[in-house]
């Protein structure tokens, strides 16, 4: 097997079972939670008050997959206030006081007692697609949340579909997930946060356990299962990676020189927004990518990389993708096994969903992943590394040639709040620190740049794309940086198609050489040279400032219980 119940795991001292781990597993061994499949919970979803049907089928090799009827149709799972992730409502059970952990747990256990007084249900899935990186998960809800149940099991794979080569993959030294749920959990208390409705994330990642209380969005159980799955491979010795990573094999192209490239790998890093599964999921780059190509894609929003054996493990059979960019007719719905948030209107006699984030921001859609075309569960070593940022100084592509540079960069990823996230209007589009565009890291920092440090070591380049717009005369006044010009530098950097000059403002960051990239992107210079930018004095003070933040955050964060490692990111932004 590959994770470990919570009696394998801890049979040799039970007294080190933690208590969330204690209540999350007494709650699983109720015999009155009955057990579901996933048609079961569909079928259950159907009647479900919040939930509508709509007259779009299901994708049908999904729908088999998952045993559902023929011409099951895409169920429509509608919230109110809250349509996104809440961040803040995340309380991370190891690091509360001794005082407040006793409340916490006082708490938790009225909730779980409360929880048990309706009719709960439970699913079990398979957490992971390669046989080298699998753990055994349950979610735990109660019937009228049978919704996020089948989101979940569609989201990550049924166990039984699984479950041979559960049973003969490669044993970890981790626990299986439990995620419980409960949408009706009211606390009026402010120790828990309650921005559109008292909402708490109850995390023990060493324990491997989440508690979902006031959350009904999906997104919270399937961000809640992946950061416990992430935390696992962190503790086996992988780098957690929220981002896209496809391979290319250039060795059929027709081009003798595309040919001598064999194959390639590259990785996307950023949050919603940011243009990650853009660059991930581009069929052929707008067009810039030689004839005879052939590109498989691993997933575009989580995987692990294996650092030791120098492969890249998928999580997950299917994509949680934004509808703002899809409209009525668009080929991506084809593969929507459900979706949220959704408007719904008839169309030619027709009861459909409408993207475009009519009804509210963040419209989101489970898709299978056959929308990628080829696609693998585990792909190559990534060869380029891409922190996709949102920092307005930064010019369209930066390739770093210090490889400290690259991952402190990473560790101080500029980016800014988006319509994912359930935050406020003041909080909405301001320029954060997310570590590595993971927002779902519940460990030590220091950890994730040990890893992406070793990442780099084994051979990575690390590449910067700027998806904000780039300074023209002032830090609203921007020059727009097209998704096609994004393309276009990224099958430059896959092809070897561009030469680089040391940029002056960033010792260890290389810019692309002029005559090379105005080949490929007429006027490029004229609109993205740092050094011909209009108020070029107020630009440099803004992008010393930027750096100058930077290095101040990882000083601020717990790099300072490695002192080696935070002197070797911090000198890397020395201004």
């Amino acid at each position: 097997m590959a994770s470990q119940s919570t009696y394998e795991f801890y049979k040799n001292e039970l007294t080190r079972i933690p208590p969330l781990r204690a209540v999350a597993e007494t709650l699983l061994m109720d015999k009155r939670v009955r057990e579901v499949s996933a048609a079961e919970a569909y079928e259950l979803a159907r009647a479900q008050w919040d939930v509508q049907e709509t007259d779009l089928e299901i994708y049908p090799p999904a729908a088999r997959r998952l045993e559902l009827p023929r011409g099951a149709k895409v169920l429509n799972h509608c919230q109110g206030r809250i349509v996104g992730r809440t961040a803040e409502a995340r309380r991370f059970f190891n690091r509360l006081t001794p005082s407040d952990r006793s409340k916490v747990l006082g708490d938790l256990r009225e909730a779980v007692s409360d929880l048990q007084k309706r009719p709960l249900i439970k699913a079990v899935g398979v957490v992971g697609l390669d046989k080298d990186l699998m753990i055994k998960a349950t979610i735990i809800a109660t019937e009228d949340d049978a919704m996020n149940v089948f989101n979940w099991l569609a989201n990550f794979t049924p166990y039984a579909e699984l479950a041979e080569a559960y049973e003969k993959s490669h044993p970890l030294p981790v626990q299986d997930i439990i995620v419980i749920g409960d949408n009706d959990w009211r606390n009026e208390d402010p120790f828990y946060h309650n921005h559109g409705g008292p909402q708490l994330a109850l995390v023990d990642e060493q324990a491997n356990v989440i508690f979902n209380f006031g959350m009904r969005y999906f997104g919270e159980r399937k961000k809640g299962t992946l950061t416990l799955a992430w935390t696992s491979g962190i503790r086996v010795g992988m780098a957690a990676c929220h981002g896209g990573i496809k391979e290319f094999d250039f060795s059929n192209c027709e081009d003798e020189a595309a040919q001598q490239l064999g194959h390639r790998s590259i990785a996307f890093f950023g949050l919603s927004g940011t243009g990650k599964s853009s660059h991930t999921n581009a069929h052929d780059n707008a067009g810039t990518l030689p004839d005879g190509f052939h590109k498989v894609v691993l997933h575009d929003d989580a995987f692990q990389i294996d650092i030791e054996n120098k492969v890249c493990r998928a999580w997950e059979p299917t994509l949680f993708d934004k509808t703002d960019s899809r409209p009525l007719g668009h080929q991506d719905w084809t593969y929507v096994i459900a979706v949220m948030n959704h408007m719904q209107m008839d169309v030619g006699g027709h009861n459909l969903p409408v993207g475009m984030d009519l009804r509210n921001a963040n419209g989101r859609a489970l898709m299978d992943r056959d929308l990628l075309g080829a696609y693998v569960n585990r792909c190559a070593f990534p060869a380029t590394m891409c922190w996709l940022s949102k920092d307005t100084t930064l010019p369209p592509i930066m390739r770093y040639t210090d490889p400290d540079l690259a991952v402190a960069m990473g560790a101080a990823l500029m980016t800014v709040r988006n319509q994912a996230e359930n935050v406020s209007e003041k909080e909405m589009g301001r320029l954060v620190f997310i570590p590595f565009a993971n927002p779902f890291r519940v460990y030590e920092l220091w950890r994730d740049v040990r890893a992406f440090s070793k990442v780099f070591e084994s051979g990575a380049t690390g590449y910067c794309f700027n998806s904000a717009g780039f300074w023209r005369s002032s830090d609203k006044d921007l020059t727009d940086i097209p998704l096609k010009t994004s393309l276009t530098l990224q099958t430059a950097v896959l092809m070897d198609r561009l030469e680089w000059v040391d940029w002056d403002l960033l010792p260890g960051a290389q810019i692309p050489a002029r005559d090379s990239v105005e080949e490929l992107l007429p006027g490029f210079y004229a609109k993205y040279d740092p050094a011909h930018v209009q108020n070029r004095e107020a630009y440099l003070a803004l992008f010393r400032e930027r750096m100058r933040r930077r290095r101040e955050y990882l000083l601020s964060t717990d790099l300072a219980e490695k002192p080696d490692l935070l002197e070797r990111m911090a000198r890397t932004m020395a201004m």
